[in-house]
């Protein structure tokens, strides 16, 4: 946040919601010191008790503190408990404990203020060393940087830097009018090799190729209307192995959903492909992020059989005021969280004439014995077998909490993850924070995952006004 001048020597004061956020905080300092202040082990000390994820990470960190103190003696402990990292380099946990504590006058006797105060304290203490004080509160690091008090956010989480952006998946080569794939081959300049094998068309490049690709990644010589479209399945600096997509704009289609452009069909493909087993999808509203994936996992289910059941879930995170209580089972608990599975269910069952037979109670019992709509609260412990699994607005996920829904993955079992994250209705989660950037970001070069942005909207002209005016 403020610019600092740090000296060789660290000592990084953490507040109780780094640790809360990230567990593992303190082996992320190299080899400098982390100090906690006592402030800090009374609050984790009054979040404790209960079953929600904060007192289960506080218990966590609990844990964590006695492990390190269990072995050590009371004068190793004044001196720094050593701290072992990965890297090898160790630096020390200190803990902060003033009796004669002065607290800022000016301001009331709060946990934050006091965290400030013993801040202020070891830095006027350690004139030797730099002393950072790190936390995820944005009002504390406007204050600590009001009194000139040194601060950090902490970062180490992020899945990117803001400098960034969240991969597309996606490498598009435009090329002039009439010389389709001509900008391709030459931006490329690279040997090509042409095979066929069981049914798919595979190119073997070989030269220097970009250092931006990845495993999964789609390669297309235009936006709309490629003749061009392929899937890297194998690279390494000076080759790649590109397989030729299936096209699904006309008469292939999926469940009766065809694609518009070169990302839908790519989206169709990744959905479709029984070699990915990771599919995110990332976009704004009106991309068709959920209406693909649901045809996707009826025509894999109900035609296809190769999945037994499609589970939907997603976060039940409000975009203002929380309604309260809400009475019923836990299909009904969910079902007002579920109006996009529902709309898409509405168009999905369209005919020709525009009637749709999602009102028709046979209808809805043929798909309800295969569609289980459940809460994300409950999937702890479980595992999923010959499942299609829609994550919804994965957005509103921490990275540990999509871990924990990836990880119910067991045999024959496709998780799909669709999330805008411009739309984030969790409080101190960010673009870069978020769980669905953490798994595009570590996914991104495993074989058996694939990810995409969809940028084509289709939506009326009051919304794409309102998006471009408001």
């Amino acid at each position: 946040m403020v610019r600092l001048d740090k000296k060789a020597t660290r000592l990084y004061v953490l507040d109780t919601n780094v640790l809360i956020h990230d567990p593992a905080a303190l082996y992320n300092f190299d080899e400098h010191d982390v100090v906690i202040p006592m402030t800090v082990l009374e609050e984790l000390d009054k979040h404790k008790n209960g079953i929600r994820e904060i007192a289960r990470t506080a218990r966590q960190i609990s844990r964590t503190l006695s492990d390190l103190t269990s072995q050590v003696t009371f004068d190793e402990i004044q001196r720094g408990i050593p701290i072992p990292r990965i890297t090898g380099e160790s630096g020390h946990l200190r803990f902060l404990c003033y009796n004669d504590l002065q607290p800022f006058s000016a301001l009331d006797d709060s946990p934050d203020n006091r965290i400030l105060a013993e801040t202020c304290r070891l830095r006027d203490e350690r004139p030797d060393a730099s002393v950072i004080l790190i936390t995820k509160d944005i009002n504390l690091r406007v204050k600590a940087a009001a009194l000139k008090v040194p601060v950090e956010d902490y970062l180490t989480d992020r899945a990117f830097d803001d400098s960034d952006a969240m991969i597309e998946g996606a490498q598009v080569y435009t090329s002039a009018a009439g010389q389709h794939g001509a900008s391709l081959w030459e931006a490329l300049n690279v040997e090509v090799t042409v095979e066929r094998v069981d049914h798919h068309t595979f190119y073997q490049l070989k030269g220097n190729m970009p250092r931006h690709w990845h495993v999964g990644m789609l390669v297309s010589d235009s936006e709309n209307g490629a003749e061009f479209e392929a899937i890297i399945r194998e690279l390494s600096p000076s080759s790649a192995r590109l397989q030729l997509l299936t096209n699904y704009r006309h008469h292939a289609g999926v469940w009766g959903v065809h694609a518009h452009d070169s990302r839908q069909n790519f989206t169709l493909n990744l959905l479709m492909d029984p070699e990915i087993d990771l599919v995110t999808i990332a976009g704004n509203a009106g991309t068709g992020k959920t209406f693909m994936t649901l045809a996707a996992a009826f025509q894999q289910t109900l035609d296809q059989k190769q999945f037994e059941r499609i589970v939907f879930t997603r976060a039940p995170i409000p975009m203002g005021e929380d309604i309260g209580f809400l009475p019923g089972s836990e299909e009904e608990k969910m079902s007002p969280w579920m109006g996009a599975f529902h709309d898409n269910m509405d168009n999905l069952l369209r005919n020709d004439e525009g009637e749709t037979t999602w009102d028709n109670g046979a209808t809805r019992q043929l798909i309800g014995s295969r569609v289980q709509i459940r809460a994300p609260s409950f999937m702890r412990g479980r595992t999923l077998n010959d499942t299609f699994l829609i994550i919804d607005e994965a957005q509103n996920f921490t990275p540990k909490q999509l871990k924990s829904l990836v990880t119910r993955a067991g045999r024959n079992t496709k998780i799909v993850c669709l999330g805008n994250v411009g739309q984030i209705d969790t409080p101190y989660l960010t673009a870069n924070t978020c769980g669905m950037a953490a798994v595009v970001e570590r996914f991104r070069d495993w074989p058996h995952a694939g990810h995409i942005t969809l940028k084509s909207v289709e939506r009326s002209r009051l919304a794409l006004a309102a998006e471009e005016l408001l």
